[in-house]
C-alpha cells in the first residue's frame, strides 16, 4: 500500500507542482496524476449525488468523512432495488423470494470475505457496526468459562489479574467495552501510550507486554483523531509473542487501505459499512474461524440455534451463531456493493466488480485512491500552516487524511458553525476520544477528514473560511 510518510523533523506537507514527485511507502517516486486510474478515481467524485447539494447557499464542501461516507449512487440503486424487488426474510423458506435473498445475502458475505481476505467465508459475521463488533468480543471474553466450547490457550475467557493492553489514542468504541470486560472478569486495563508525535510508543508497548499478564491488546488501525496509521503486523507479531490477542478497529482504515488480514495477524478486526461508502447500522466483525468456534454467543434468539429443548439449546456453527434475529439484510447487501464499488474504482469505470476479481480490483483501486488522498493531505497540510494561530495536532510518520487543529480565540463548536454557514462541514468536539484529547492537552478540536472524492478547491474553501472565522472574532 502506498501511503505518504511524514517523519518527526519534517512533518510539514510538500508543495505538489507539475512535474513534482513525492516518495512514496515503498520507496519509489511518483508523480500526481501520473496515471490513467488516479484520474478514474478523481472522477468517481461524479458517482455521490450528495455531493452537488447547496449548503446555506454555498456547495456542499464535505470534509467530515471520519465521521461518515457519503453513499455512491450504485449502493443507493442497489438497496433500492432489493426492497423493489428482491426483499424477503433469510434462511428457513422455501419459496421463491426467500430462496433468492438468502443467496444475495450470503453472496454479500462472499463479497467481505474477499474485501478483507479472509481465510473463510464463515469467518465473516454480519452486525450494527464495528461497535457491536468489538462489544461482541469483549463480552465473549468476560463470559465464564461454562459457556465457552472448549477454552484452551489463547482462546478462554479473562480472569482476575489479566491485563488488557488499550492505545491512548481508542475511540470509546475500542476502550469502554474492555473496562467492561475488565469490570466484570476482574482483569485490569492498562494504556499504551503515544508520543509526542501521535504514534504509538512502541518501546513501551513491547515493556508492557513483557511485564505484564496481557492477554487482550485492543488498538485501532487507524486514529479518527490524528489520523495515525498503527503497524498492526508488527503489533500482532509481538502480541502473539507473549500469548495475547489483537482486536483491530479498522473503523476508520477500511475507506483508504485495502485491508488483508491474512497479512495484517490479527484475531479480530471490526468495521462499519458507513465508514467505506455503504449503508449506517450494518458492519461487520472478522475473526479466525477458530477463535469465533470456541466463542460464546453474544446475542441469542432464532436463526442461530441447532437444536432448543425446555432445558438446553445448543448453538448453530460460526456465522450464525452470531447473527442472532434478523438481520439488517438489505444494509449486508449494500455493503456488499461499496465493496465492489470501490474494487472497480480505478478500473475503467466498468461497473461494481464481481467477487472473483475483487481482491486484484482492490490492490489497483486503493494503490490509485492512495495517490490522490496524499496528494490532498499535502495540499490541507501546506494550506493549514500559514494560518495564524492555527495548531495541527500531531505529526505521526504514517497518516491517513484526517487532521485536527485548534484555533487560538476560537472554540471548536464557534468555528463549526461559521465553517458551516460557507458550506464547509467539518467535525468538532472530542471525537468520543477523551482520553486522547487529555494526552494532547485539549478539550476538544475542529477535524477535517477527506476522501478521495475531494477536492484541493474545498480545502482552499475550509482555508478562507477558517479565515473568516478568525476575522468574526477580532484575532489580528
Amino acid at each position: 500500500m502506498y501511503r505518504l510518510h511524514f517523519g518527526v523533523e519534517s512533518r510539514g506537507a510538500t508543495s505538489f507542482e507539475d512535474g513534482d514527485t513525492m516518495k512514496l511507502e515503498n520507496g519509489s517516486l511518483a508523480t500526481p496524476l501520473e496515471s490513467d486510474s488516479v484520474a478514474t478515481v478523481r472522477a468517481g467524485r461524479a458517482d455521490f449525488p450528495i455531493l452537488s447539494t447547496l449548503i446555506n447557499g454555498n456547495p456542499l464542501a464535505y470534509l467530515d468523512n471520519a465521521a461518515t461516507t457519503h453513499k455512491p449512487q450504485s449502493v443507493i440503486n442497489r438497496i433500492q432495488k432489493f426492497y423493489a424487488a428482491e426483499n424477503s426474510n433469510i434462511h428457513r423458506g422455501v419459496h421463491t423470494l426467500t430462496a433468492q435473498a438468502t443467496d444475495i445475502y450470503e453472496e454479500a458475505r462472499s463479497a467481505l470475505a474477499q474485501f478483507v481476505n479472509g481465510f473463510s467465508v464463515d469467518e465473516i459475521i454480519f452486525n450494527r457496526g464495528c461497535t457491536e463488533g468489538i462489544n461482541c468480543v469483549a463480552d465473549a471474553f468476560a463470559s465464564p468459562a461454562e459457556l465457552w466450547q472448549h477454552p484452551s490457550g489463547l482462546i478462554s475467557p479473562l480472569s482476575e489479574g489479566d491485563v488488557i493492553l488499550v492505545s491512548e489514542m481508542e475511540h470509546h468504541s475500542n476502550l469502554v467495552p474492555w473496562q467492561i470486560a475488565a469490570a466484570k472478569s476482574g482483569a485490569v486495563v492498562k494504556a499504551i501510550p503515544i508520543t509526542d508525535s501521535g504514534d504509538l510508543d512502541l518501546d513501551e508497548y513491547q515493556a508492557l507486554l513483557k511485564m505484564n499478564p496481557v492477554r487482550i491488546v485492543a488498538v485501532t488501525h487507524a486514529s479518527n483523531v490524528i489520523g495515525t496509521v498503527n503497524p498492526i503486523q508488527l503489533l500482532a507479531e509481538l502480541a502473539h509473542q507473549h500469548s495475547a490477542i489483537v482486536v483491530v478497529d479498522g473503523a476508520q482504515a477500511v475507506a483508504h487501505l485495502a485491508i488483508d488480514v491474512q497479512n495484517l495477524g490479527a484475531d479480530f478486526y471490526a468495521f462499519s459499512g458507513h465508514k467505506m461508502f455503504g449503508p449506517t447500522g450494518i458492519g461487520v466483525l472478522w475473526g479466525k474461524q477458530t477463535h469465533l468456534e470456541a466463542m460464546p454467543p453474544y446475542q441469542t434468539g432464532g436463526g442461530m440455534v441447532r437444536e432448543v429443548t425446555m432445558q438446553k439449546t445448543t448453538f448453530a456453527q460460526v456465522p450464525a451463531k452470531f447473527e442472532a434475529g434478523t438481520p439488517n439484510i438489505a444494509g449486508a447487501i449494500g455493503l456488499a456493493e461499496a465493496a465492489r464499488y470501490l474494487a472497480a474504482l480505478a478500473n475503467g469505470g466498468s461497473g461494481p466488480a464481481s467477487i472473483d476479481k475483487m481482491r486484484p480490483q482492490l490492490q489497483s483501486s486503493f494503490a490509485a485512491l492512495t495517490l490522490v488522498e496524499d496528494q490532498l493531505l499535502a495540499h490541507a497540510l501546506q494550506a493549514l500552516t500559514p494560518v495564524k494561530g492555527l495548531k495541527v495536532l500531531g505529526r505521526p510518520h504514517h497518516q491517513l487524511p484526517v487532521i485536527s487543529f485548534v484555533l487560538d480565540g476560537v472554540h471548536p463548536h464557534d468555528l463549526g458553525t461559521i465553517l458551516d454557514s460557507e458550506g464547509v462541514a467539518v467535525r468538532v468536539g472530542h471525537h468520543c476520544c477523551m482520553p486522547l484529547m487529555r494526552r494532547l492537552g485539549v478539550p476538544a478540536t475542529t477535524r477535517a477528514s477527506l476522501a478521495f472524492y475531494n477536492t484541493d478547491a474545498e480545502i482552499e474553501r475550509l482555508i478562507d473560511a477558517i479565515n473568516k472565522a478568525r476575522s468574526f472574532f477580532g484575532e489580528p
